[in-house]
């Protein structure tokens, strides 16, 4: 049976990443777009990184272009995006697919261990969230619209 850390992912320069580099963590995985109705949720996702990274979490983004094609730009752009914007300095991936015959290990491991509403797997937009404990539990999936820092009680509990 999988785990959260058998998976690994190219990261925005393009190099792996095992996700066992961040065994031990809390882990908020978040599927990113830079032009979406939800992008200014980098700002809140920054905050809580910087505010609890100290104490054990990692947020990863997953850039996507999947939705509404709200990611078009390569991995130098959406940094470049990142970074002016938001002053985004957690961890960044390349850019994936969720769903679909091409959808990343990764995200079809999240989907199967916490299924979003009425059991769907699949993601619906951009900004789904994925809650993991530091022993590599997928604790919970909270919508595009829940706002990082409406789930900052579930953070501190598994921190």
């Amino acid at each position: 049976m999988a785990k959260i850390y058998d998976f690994s992912a190219k990261n925005i320069k393009g190099e792996d990443v095992a996700l066992s580099d961040y065994a031990g963590n809390v882990l908020l995985i978040v599927n990113t777009a830079s032009k979406c109705g939800f992008t200014p949720q980098y700002e809140g996702l920054q905050k809580i990184y910087a505010d609890f990274n100290a104490q054990g979490l990692e947020v990863l983004g997953f850039p996507c272009n999947q939705f509404g094609k709200q990611e078009q730009g390569d991995e130098g752009q959406i940094s470049e995006f990142c970074d002016l914007n938001f002053g985004v300095s957690f961890p960044m991936f390349s850019k994936i697919e969720v769903n679909g015959d091409g959808a990343h290990p990764l995200y079809q491991f999240l989907k199967d261990e916490a299924p979003g509403a009425l059991g769907i797997k699949a993601i619906k937009w951009n900004f789904t969230k994925f809650l993991v404990d530091k022993e590599g539990n997928v604790v919970n999936r909270y919508a595009p619209t829940t706002k990082p820092e409406d789930i900052l009680e579930d953070i501190k509990k598994v921190l």
